[in-house]
């Protein structure tokens, strides 16, 4: 038995938006007839596709492999409603955002979501690998991210360059200086992002190519997190020069071994950058942060 054009949609937006209400909502059917359609997909398939948690919806791995071909299906189906439509205006849509740091990420959604507040935005932080992961399973949208890996099929557009610093509370010891070396913070308390990282990566690079050991590393999650900590004076935070807001309790600190620059991407699936929705984030994205410089 084939599946019916129904049953693939039904699947792929809730795939897109991990729960069957949602779905239903955008697609303008009720909640049962999402979960008719995808128990329907699972009998002919033979197998699971989602796992129902109490975040939303967790894809299978048989599921995985079927949105990989189902969602570039339902963006060209978009494209084509888009041209025949060609309507001026956003009236609705739904973004799935992901990014390393909250900057610049969270001023560009907010100026998007005050010029189109009818589009849904679900946004979160994630560590490097699991951004590139997600671009490559195309979990997401869009990702705003540093360095990104090249992979085919993948629309790349540098928007800025950031830089790392050792950021530390006003009242910590190494406040007064203008900058240090990674020798200096062997005997600290370093704080860092989560396993996956790229920050982790860079550093560790940069202190086995100088020979020591960071002897007292604390790992977190996300920037957010790192920030915290050292608000807390749990330690000495590495962290991205623009990747997070400032505070007047904090120093940041040059680092010598690491005064690189890195470039802030904004990447899509290549196939999706010319929907609406995507596309109208780019250019708000590229407004926002051309407006930035002039600040």
């Amino acid at each position: 038995m084939k599946p019916s054009p129904y049953q693939i949609a039904a699947f792929t937006q809730a795939a897109r938006v991990r729960s069957f209400s949602k779905a239903a909502a955008v697609m303008g059917v009720t909640q049962s007839s999402v979960t008719q359609h995808v128990a329907k997909l699972e009998r002919i398939m033979g197998t699971q596709l989602f796992v129902r948690r109490r975040e939303g919806l967790e894809l299978t791995p048989a599921a995985r492999e079927l949105f990989a071909i189902s969602d570039r299906l339902r963006t060209l189906e978009q494209l084509i409603e888009e041209k025949v439509e060609d309507y001026g205006e956003l009236s609705a849509g739904h973004l799935r955002i992901i990014a390393n740091a909250p900057r610049p990420a969270m001023p560009v959604i907010a100026r998007y979501a005050a010029l189109y507040p009818q589009v849904e935005i679900a946004f979160t932080l994630v560590s490097w690998d699991l951004a590139m992961r997600q671009l490559r399973e195309r979990d997401v949208d869009i990702a705003i991210i540093v360095e990104p890996e090249a992979i085919d099929g993948l629309s790349v557009r540098d928007i800025a360059r950031t830089r790392y610093k050792a950021y530390v509370h006003r009242d910590h010891h190494l406040a007064g200086r203008d900058s240090l070396s990674l020798a200096a913070l062997t005997e600290e308390v370093v704080v860092l992002p989560e396993d996956g990282s790229l920050t982790q990566r860079i550093v560790a690079a940069k202190t086995a190519a100088l020979g020591i050991t960071l002897s007292r590393v604390i790992k977190t999650t996300t920037f957010p997190m790192v920030k915290e900590a050292v608000l807390h004076r749990v330690g000495v935070g590495l962290m991205l020069e623009d990747g997070q807001f400032p505070s007047a309790r904090l120093v940041a600190l040059e680092v010598r071994e690491m005064r690189n620059s890195y470039r802030t991407c904004l990447v899509t699936p290549a196939d999706k950058r010319d929907l609406r929705v995507v596309k109208s984030f780019c250019e708000v994205a590229a407004d926002a942060l051309y407006d930035q410089t002039l600040t």
